[in-house]
């Protein structure tokens, strides 16, 4: 396993540290942010920077030496999106979630591989029972339903300005909208929680197979 980790990230060095663009809700857009992964670690760090054009190699443009944010990526879902070629999710078994873009297609597949490859090797380390290729589909459906979260925090903060922003004969402080909004609102976080719940699970629960053959 540590052979094959090895193997691409050699192959994938430099586009294991650059620029990728982050999505940022609080500001509602896509930030360059510069990214480095530490392997032996097993960690996903990102930082302020610069935009520096097409020199994606060089880290002259980042702003001060400390992280911005870090995720462990043990357990990790690295899935790439459905909605363009470039963009990409880290889903970690925190519950947090990065939304990523690469420069094009083949960047955003080296990201991908190169980072799962750190998932598996630090997910094994730590007890993850299921084989690669029963891993690698639980990781495409936990970045599914990810993605499908996503989409209902969108749909959440649409109705919640349209609560807000309402003119005519119902009010924004009527108690039955701030209630649905409420209800909205705690339902989509009681979800991502599960969600997060779940991953920590699967990556608890031993694989009978493996306590059959002792």
């Amino acid at each position: 396993m540590e052979s094959n980790l090895n193997k691409v990230l050699s192959m994938n060095r430099q586009q294991l540290s650059g620029q990728l663009y982050k999505y940022t809700n609080v500001m509602k857009g896509w930030q360059y942010r510069w990214f480095s992964v530490d392997a032996q670690g097993g960690l996903l760090s990102y930082y302020l920077c610069e935009p520096a054009g097409d020199d994606s190699s060089s880290s002259s443009h980042i702003v001060g030496s400390t992280p911005r944010g870090q995720v462990h990526l043990a357990g990790a879902v690295i899935c790439p999106s459905d909605e363009d070629s470039k963009t990409f999710t880290v889903n970690c078994a925190s519950g947090d979630m990065l939304k990523l873009r690469a420069v094009d297609a083949r960047a955003r597949q080296e990201w991908v591989d190169g980072l799962r490859a750190v998932v598996e090797s630090h997910s094994n380390s730590t007890g993850t029972a299921l084989p690669p290729r029963d891993q690698l589909a639980a990781h495409d459906a936990f970045g599914a339903a990810r993605q499908q979260l996503q989409q209902t925090e969108l749909s959440n903060a649409a109705l919640a300005r349209a609560i807000e922003n309402l003119a005519g004969p119902l009010s924004n402080t009527d108690p039955d909208l701030l209630m649905v909004k409420a209800l909205s609102a705690a339902s989509t976080h009681c979800l991502l929680q599960c969600l997060g719940l779940l991953q920590r699970h699967q990556e608890l629960v031993p694989d009978p197979r493996l306590e059959q053959s002792f």
